[in-house]
Parts: structure tokens; C-alpha cells; sequence
């Protein structure tokens, strides 16, 4: 077993304050709106707070898939959040967890910069390039996540 640790970062136009609603408190509501492969997000266990696990549902080629992840931590008063994928298709086969840190800082022009710091416990022995290849596809995806969530946010200026 081992642990990989990445770090990323993304730029959006969008505030912080409004970034945090949207991704971390809004969550539940918020996403199945602004991704429509997103189907619903239930909560499995807890009150929503620390400890709660979700199921994610999502429709990708005609497949209903699901991710389970457990809140970790809120920090709303500086736009932190933590959270772990425990389970389903963003779990990948040799990788125990996936734990997530989140910080959002205000960046240019008023909108934000967020700052992920990922780590992969492994199973075993593990390709040499789990690395190069999660820092990839993180950096990707985390971009591909922000640029839908302004373009949502732009298309609905009343959402706050």
C-alpha cells in the first residue's frame, strides 16, 4: 500500500463565496442542475454534516453509474471543504480511497482560485505512473467541473 499525494489548482471568474454555495453547500441541489449527466444526490447516512455519506447517480453513454463519498470536514469561514470517494465508478480498482482537500482564495478580478490536494491510498502494488496519470486526469476533470459551473452560474445570474 501506498500514498500519492496531488496537488492542483483551477481559476474560475467565479467568487468564492459563490463557488463555495454552489459546490459545497448547494451541493445537493445545485449539481444534478448544472451537470445533466448528474442524475440525483442522495444522502445514505448522516444529517449532511461530518461523517455523511453520499451516492451520486450519474448517466455517462447510456450507463447508470454511482460514486459513494463521505463529508469529511466544512470550513465555511474559509472556504474549505473535505470529503473521500469510498465507492463506485471514480473509485479506481487498485486505490482504496481517494481523500480530497478543497480550498478556495480569492483570486483576480474577483473570482477564486481553488486549491486540491488529493491522496490516493493504494492497493498493493501499483503502476509506477499512478501518479503522472491522476495529476492528469485530475487537472482535467477539475477543470472541466469549473468551467460547467460558471457557465451554469453565468445562464442563471439569479442564483445565490
Amino acid at each position: 500500500m501506498g500514498v500519492h499525494t496531488i496537488d492542483t489548482e483551477c481559476t474560475s471568474t467565479v467568487a468564492p463565496s459563490l463557488l463555495y454555495k454552489a459546490f459545497v453547500t448547494d451541493f445537493d441541489n445545485f449539481i444534478p442542475k448544472a451537470f445533466k449527466a448528474i442524475k440525483s444526490v442522495e444522502i445514505i447516512e448522516g444529517n449532511g454534516g461530518p461523517g455523511t455519506i453520499k451516492k451520486v447517480t450519474v448517466v455517462l453513454g447510456g450507463e447508470t453509474k454511482h460514486v459513494l463519498y463521505k463529508v469529511e470536514a466544512y470550513d465555511e469561514a474559509n472556504w474549505g471543504y473535505d470529503y473521500s470517494i469510498i465507492g463506485g465508478f471514480e473509485l479506481p480498482e487498485n486505490v482504496d480511497k481517494v481523500s480530497v482537500q478543497i480550498k478556495l482564495v480569492e483570486g483576480p478580478d474577483g473570482g477564486s482560485i481553488a486549491k486540491f490536494t488529493g491522496k490516493f491510498e493504494t492497493k498493493g502494488d501499483v503502476l509506477p505512473n499512478i501518479e503522472e496519470h491522476a495529476k492528469a486526469e485530475s487537472k482535467a476533470r477539475r477543470e472541466a467541473f469549473f468551467r460547467a459551473i460558471e457557465a451554469y452560474l453565468a445562464a442563471n445570474p439569479d442564483y445565490n
